[in-house]
């Protein structure tokens, strides 16, 4: 009975053996598969989107550039940092791999690729990594000598980028909190008035880039198409920037790690008149002049590669600025161009390109192009002065030209009459666009106290991230040349004396100096540049 007994009893715990052997084997077979599945996904993905993800840069998709638009107040519960666009657009930003940008396209540049994935700096806590030292004896010390040699080249690397990149950080903090603030102290210049879509926010950010911004210039390069431009013609703006920005002391940096942005000095104007073949419609020689030196600040350099470029600008006046910039695909896409064919129908975009003012210097400066009469002495309703060039001035011809004493539109001046005088003696000053969209007369219009009539099709106007121009001037389509008696008789004496006034108000953003001066168009420049720059966040880890 008692052997009976023993040997159920051993039976049951064979049996519960078997039981529980099996089970924990079904327990580890599921805790295996939920372990390594995961781990096929990952490099499921890894090796579809392959190892190239060591610089990323986060940028904006946005389409306007207003600085006041709808921007979360603090005590809302708005989005974070890494979602808020401090141009005031609360669209998504995108955070993309700038290796799979244009890939298929990108056979001209230089691109240096690791595999080590992006990191996402936001302090400058998170700034410097704590590194794991490996195990070494005592008397290893060459061992260790280049080891603690190598962690301290990669933590001041990635030092000096999550610094720039904090303080970036702050800088928008900043400028959102303006929004919502009292005014900023400034001894010089308050920005106030309609004229300014946030003046606030303006000149917080305007405080902080002369507080912070730096740039680098490529040295290399010789002129004069490089480090050169002209600076005595319409296209004057691109040797002036070129000039003050080369010898400038506050934003310039010798040191390209302590840069934001990196400047590749050429002059359009200068390709133009010594690569290009006039009259070959051939603008071969150009790109591969540029595409050149791209290669070869990419070669020397890790910048370019570091963003594709979303971090570098270049600067043309001249009408084949966009044509330029093809030369190489991320300096299309990715850099910033601060272009005065400004021209959204020729890719022009506003959340990244930068829009600044043809300047007609006849003599090199503004001197004796300043100033005007009050309003109740400008006696001619509007003037335009100039021949026929382009599709728009045609028209404006064909229907306005000596035909209507208070419009005076010509396409040559009356004899003995004055250009800048006729300007002076007008209330409104038509400008028309020519072949491209840019036109020296809106400067020349706020010059000398003239409200500027914007006559053109698919044209940003200058500093249009900072300044409201249906403040104090007037658009007209094409489409509405006919009425255009019409539409600047609409506007009342009180409303264009305001207008008027906001014109001399905003004049100091457009003037040329030497040395440049606060708020003139030099720094209205770099603002608008160092706005693009706080938009893209560049993460670099290798």
């Amino acid at each position: 009975m008692m052997a009976t007994s023993s040997k159920k009893l051993a039976a049951i715990s064979n049996s519960s053996s078997t039981h529980q052997h099996a089970w924990w084997s079904s327990s580890s077979s599921i805790a295996v598969l939920l372990f390594v599945v995961p781990l096929v996904v990952v490099f499921g993905l890894i090796s579809v989107l392959g190892p190239n993800t060591s610089n990323w840069v986060i940028i904006s998709p946005s389409a306007s550039p207003r600085l006041n638009l709808t921007a979360t107040s603090p005590s809302s519960g708005g989005s974070s940092d890494s979602n808020d666009d401090v141009l005031g657009l609360r669209s998504t930003v995108a955070v993309l791999d700038m290796h799979s940008i244009e890939e298929a396209h990108s056979d001209d540049s230089v691109q240096n690729q690791s595999s080590s994935p992006p990191i996402a700096i936001e302090d400058e806590a998170e700034a410097l990594p704590t590194l794991q030292q490996p195990n070494m004896t005592k008397g290893d010390d060459s061992r260790n000598e280049t080891h603690a040699s190598i962690m301290e080249k990669r933590q001041r690397k990635n030092t000096n980028l999550g610094w720039l990149e904090a303080r970036l950080r702050r800088a928008r903090a900043a400028i959102r909190e303006a929004k919502f603030g009292n005014q900023t102290h400034d001894v010089d210049y308050i920005p106030n008035g309609p004229m300014y879509w946030n003046a606030n926010a303006f000149h917080r950010s305007y405080l902080e880039m002369e507080e912070k911004f730096k740039v680098f210039v490529y040295a290399e390069g010789e002129p004069p198409l490089f480090h050169n431009g002209p600076c005595k013609s319409i296209y004057s703006m691109e040797g002036n920037f070129i000039h003050e920005i080369e010898v400038n002391k506050q934003f310039r940096t010798r040191d390209p790690e302590k840069a934001h942005v990196y400047f590749l000095p050429f002059s359009v104007t200068m390709l133009v008149r010594f690569v290009y073949v006039r009259d070959s419609h051939d603008f071969g020689p150009i790109r591969q002049t540029v595409r050149d030196y791209v290669n070869i600040v990419s070669e020397k350099y890790p910048y370019w590669n570091r963003s594709l470029g979303a971090d570098h600008f270049m600067l043309a006046c001249h009408d084949w600025g966009p044509e330029t910039s093809n030369s190489n695909p991320h300096l299309r896409k990715n850099s910033i161009r601060a272009l005065c064919n400004a021209n959204t129908s020729e890719g022009f975009n506003p959340s990244r390109d930068v829009s600044f003012p043809e300047i007609n210097l006849q003599t090199g400066d503004t001197h004796g192009f300043l100033g005007g009469p009050s309003p109740r002495l400008r006696s001619n309703l509007a003037f335009f002065a100039g021949g026929v060039h382009g599709p728009i001035r045609p028209i404006l011809l064909e229907h306005w030209e000596n035909k209507d004493p208070d419009m005076r539109v010509h396409q040559y001046l009356p004899k003995g009459a004055s250009y800048y005088d006729m300007m002076r003696q007008s209330r409104f000053c038509l400008c028309p666009s020519g072949y491209e969209v840019a036109s020296p007369r809106v400067v020349e219009a706020i010059y000398t106290g003239c409200v500027p009539v914007l006559i053109s099709d698919h044209y940003v106007p200058p500093f249009s991230d900072i300044l409201n121009w249906k403040s104090f001037s007037v658009e007209v389509s094409v489409s509405d040349i006919p009425n255009l008696k019409k539409i600047l008789t609409r506007i009342s004496s009180r409303q264009y004396v305001r207008m008027q006034r906001r014109v001399l108000q905003v004049r100091k953003h457009f003037e040329v100096n030497s040395p440049p001066k606060r708020f003139d168009v030099f720094h209205m420049i770099l603002h608008s540049i160092w706005l693009r720059r706080l938009n893209v966040r560049v993460h670099d880890d290798q």
